[in-house]
């Protein structure tokens, strides 16, 4: 575990970045760097710690975010705009913060002069509809030009492809994770999790878009923290892109909301919805190269994190 750096963290007051914070708060200086727009932080015991420092500005303001990251010994770049809803919605914003959002912040830490590893967050999505145990090598799909749903896909692979040449041509120590559908306490915006869990809690009708056959792979936050943490810390990572992910809790939209209904105790009658996008069919993470390069291993069965992920909701119903 880091002990002593000052650490960037790009988006982080969102659920992600807010639970980063928390993890590296006791033995390390924190600068959040974050237009506050998705505000998990505040839900954060350690919203107030001694040792954080919130800079509240935006991505694509280029003095300001140069101005966080120069002091930092480690960058984590986790801000963008994501959200199935707020994404169609907002698409030319999309592009722009996504990619010139991390256009700026790869050369804000090549530039500091003192950068020893920056980790960037794409998304599973750049895999397209159809990934089945889907490794980092294999060719990444985008759906059809000109859905909007994609948008976020291009600009996150088109993130990866800044990462990878900063590192290839400027020696930037860069990594890249894949997130495959993480939920956990926190979560802020859309996310199916957060929005079963919710109306479980209330017995109110769970909505499914389609047919609800759509698979994921279900990752508690707590592993994702893992994971990443390790990208931070292992020389193994620099310059690589790794899958994070449980392929041990995948379960059909549709399962998912019954599992829930079942494990919270929920008279939550399922019902199912027009199909407001293109989607994605099937999404399941090979995660052996983590394994191997990281020792990463996810721990929380899905069971276990719905119900830790349903504390957090009752104990926060405004969230």
């Amino acid at each position: 575990m880091l002990q002593g750096q000052h650490i960037c963290i790009t988006g982080g007051a969102g659920f992600i970045g807010s639970r980063l914070a928390g993890r590296l708060l006791a033995d390390n200086k924190v600068t959040i760097y974050d237009n506050l727009s998705r505000n998990s932080l505040k839900s954060c015991a350690f919203a107030d710690h001694p040792n954080l420092n919130l800079v509240q500005g935006d991505i694509l303001d280029v003095k300001e975010l140069t101005k966080a990251i120069a002091p930092a010994d480690y960058v984590i770049h986790c801000a963008g705009i994501a959200g199935i809803f707020t994404v169609v919605r907002n698409t030319v914003r999309t592009l722009e913060v996504n990619m010139v959002g991390s256009l700026n912040t790869l050369r804000a830490a090549a530039e500091s002069g003192r950068c020893k590893r920056i980790v960037c967050f794409s998304t599973s999505e750049v895999m397209g509809s159809l990934a089945f145990v889907s490794r980092e090598t294999d060719r990444t799909v985008i759906g059809a030009a000109g859905q909007a749903r994609w948008t976020y896909a291009v600009s996150k692979l088109a993130e990866e492809h800044l990462a990878s040449a900063f590192h290839r041509e400027q020696g930037l120590p860069a990594t890249v994770v894949r997130p495959f559908n993480i939920y956990g306490p926190g979560q802020v915006g859309e996310g199916a999790m957060k929005i079963f869990i919710n109306k479980a809690l209330k017995n109110e009708p769970i909505t499914i878009f389609g047919d609800g056959t759509q698979i994921r792979a279900w990752c508690f936050v707590d592993d994702m923290l893992d994971g990443t943490l390790l990208c931070l810390e292992k020389k193994e990572a620099v310059g690589e892109a790794f899958n994070i992910g449980n392929i041990r809790s995948v379960q059909t939209i549709y399962g998912l909301a019954n599992t829930v209904t079942r494990v919270l105790g929920s008279k939550s009658e399922v019902v199912y919805g027009e199909a407001r996008s293109a989607d994605i069919e099937l999404r399941v993470p090979c995660v052996d190269k983590a394994r191997e390069l990281l020792g990463f291993e996810a721990k929380v069965d899905l069971e276990e994190g719905i119900r830790r992920t349903a504390d957090f909701y009752r104990a926060n119903p405004d969230c």
